[in-house]
């Protein structure tokens, strides 16, 4: 890619991205947030980041969750000026960033109209980023096939129904497959769309949606353990990159407990040391704490990932690596919220530190 040319579509985006990422919470910050004992004390110390303008009219006392809302709004923002400012192809590649958003919500709809829910209400819940034009046309949806009809016709998610699924797929029993089964074909198409922007876009797109790829792999594998998932059925929601395509895919689809996925973990660079010393029952809790799961280290090697992105200049992969350390950085936020509000602060530091 000419470094001319993209200083003159992405160059004043770029600076924007970067003075984004330079307003992320610091070790510092995490350390006084860490040491609140109340929810107006973690306001407080919040007042001084990028989140105190969209925290200073919440009443208190603040609950954890009108914290995340206001700490996503504060994402959703920064990211909408991203695209409003935005040209092609940086356009087209923001784009591509929200469907992942966009494929939660339909699921979400769906499975509010499976349980005839008001889907009004959960149009509320959807998050924002994954708004497209028609989608409140999906609310008028009474039945499944009229909800797919809409779709498949009005939303940017249309081809991947069109490639992936029929009317008759969309059941409660389906549902969880729905979702791997899109996301499947969106990362394959995000990463074949990024290998069409040249370098370093491409190579540097490529390292973190083949990441991205290899841990929905694991959690596919681990989550149809005890399910009546059949292990070609699991096979085939394997997305088709990353560096366990296609060999260790064709393992982990034959397994059957923890031990032996991470015995095929261990054979690879990447992956060796992420289990070392991993706690295999242990759930979430974030990082630091005595007790890491498998999931809270792919945090951490996702969040070093997104960093190093930013070590090169002139590529898009910026703006994908900011928006994953911002929300992880939610995530933690939230975590200290919750263990504050919760008195359990013998846990509070279990967070994924950024920077």
């Amino acid at each position: 890619m000419n470094e001319i040319y993209f200083n003159a579509d992405a160059g004043y985006l770029e600076g924007i991205v970067r003075g984004y990422r330079d307003g992320l919470v610091t070790g510092a910050q995490y350390l006084n947030l860490t040491q609140c004992e109340t929810m107006d004390d973690l306001k407080l110390q919040l007042a001084t980041t990028d989140y105190g303008t969209f925290l200073q009219n919440e009443p208190s006392p603040m609950s954890t969750s009108t914290l995340s809302a206001r700490c996503t709004d504060s994402l959703v923002a920064e990211f909408q000026y991203l695209q409003q400012n935005a040209a092609e192809p940086i356009s087209k590649f923001l784009d591509y960033i929200t469907y992942g958003y966009m494929i939660d919500n339909v699921i979400l709809l769906i499975t509010g109209t499976l349980h005839e829910r008001d889907t009004h209400d959960l149009l509320e819940k959807c998050h924002p980023l994954g708004f497209f034009d028609s989608m409140p046309a999906l609310c008028v949806a009474t039945t499944v096939q009229d909800l797919y009809n809409t779709v498949m016709v009005d939303s940017p998610l249309a081809g991947y129904f069109r490639e992936c699924l029929s009317a008759e797929d969309l059941n409660e029993l389906n549902i969880e497959i729905i979702r791997n089964t899109l996301y499947k074909a969106y990362l394959e198409d995000f990463h074949e769309y990024c290998l069409t922007l040249g370098e370093p876009t491409a190579s540097i797109m490529a390292e973190v949606l083949s990441f991205e790829a290899d841990r929905r792999t694991v959690n596919i594998t681990i989550n149809s353990f005890g399910t009546e998932l059949s292990k070609d059925d699991r096979a085939k929601l394997y997305p088709r990159l990353g560096n366990m395509y296609p060999e260790a895919q064709t393992r982990l689809a034959r397994v059957d407990d923890m031990d032996q996925v991470k015995a095929i973990l261990e054979q690879y660079s990447e992956y060796k040391n992420m289990v070392v010393g991993v706690n295999l029952s242990a759930t979430s809790g974030g990082a630091g704490g005595n007790e890491l799961s498998l999931e809270d280290r792919f945090f951490i090697k996702e969040v070093q990932l997104n960093k190093d992105s930013f070590e090169q200049q002139f590529h898009y992969g910026v703006f994908y690596a900011w928006l994953r350390l911002k929300e992880q950085e939610i995530r933690n936020i939230v975590w200290i919220a919750e263990c504050i509000s919760q008195q359990q602060k013998d846990k509070i530091n279990n967070y994924t530190p950024i920077y």
